[in-house]
């Protein structure tokens, strides 16, 4: 059965949903604050977790720094609709999905499904590389001169779909279906702001000799410097 950890305050909605996702085949656990939820997040014992903004003690934003700072268990937020801002800051902390409050849980449950897909699904033997920068999709380990890079799920798939990719672009409608699991609706940047996040990351690890390109209206290429 896998653990997934629900973070908010609201009993009612974490009790509904905390019985429908055990409907679902998912062992629960619910923190009813920040600092409780940031504790439980980084003990090592969930395979994701569901994160609310708006938390008593220390807040949603605060709990995914936190846990972000040591700890890449994939992490939805629950934000209200609406609150497009909001939904930029948790991606670009390393959030791998956001769902819209009020939602339905079918809906939280597929996005669920999807990242543990991403998670633990069936990846592709051996390895891939550019340059010296090494992905090994069985292991889900990505380094540079053999020197650790620290993805999310979301971005290490990111990676992995660019690098497949090779020279050819990957479309954001393509990446939106290959990485999130779902369609790409009309003004939905998650796709842009997790590239922005693994380009940081590669510029930073590799010096810049790996970049994300973006091609413009279209989507993105990952590309060693020459």
């Amino acid at each position: 059965m896998t653990d997934v950890l629900i973070i908010d305050d609201d009993a009612v909605l974490s009790r509904m949903l905390g019985e429908f996702l055990s409907e679902e085949g998912f062992s629960v656990t619910t923190a009813t604050n920040g600092e409780d939820g940031a504790v439980l997040a980084l003990s090592g014992r969930f395979a994701a977790v569901i994160l609310d903004i708006m938390l008593p003690r220390i807040n949603g934003v605060e709990v995914l720094r936190r846990v972000r700072a040591e700890s890449a268990v994939p992490v939805i937020m629950l934000t209200a609709r609406g609150t497009f801002v909001d939904r930029i800051v948790g991606l670009e902390l390393g959030a791998d999905d956001y769902v819209a409050k009020p939602y339905h849980p079918r809906e939280l449950v597929a996005r669920l499904r999807a990242i543990l897909r991403r998670t633990n699904g069936p990846r592709r033997e051996g390895a891939l590389t550019l340059g010296a920068l090494n992905l090994d999709s069985a292991r889900r380990d990505a380094s540079w001169q053999s020197q650790p890079i620290d993805l999310t799920a979301t971005e290490f798939k990111l990676l992995e779909t660019l690098m497949i990719s090779g020279e050819n672009v990957a479309t954001k409608d393509a990446l939106s279906l290959t990485v999130l699991g779902r369609t790409r609706q009309p003004y939905d940047r998650s796709i842009d702001v997790h590239a922005s996040n693994l380009r940081l990351k590669l510029e930073k690890a590799t010096t810049g000799e790996i970049m994300v390109e973006t091609i413009r209206g279209v989507g993105y290429r990952l590309r060693a410097a020459s």
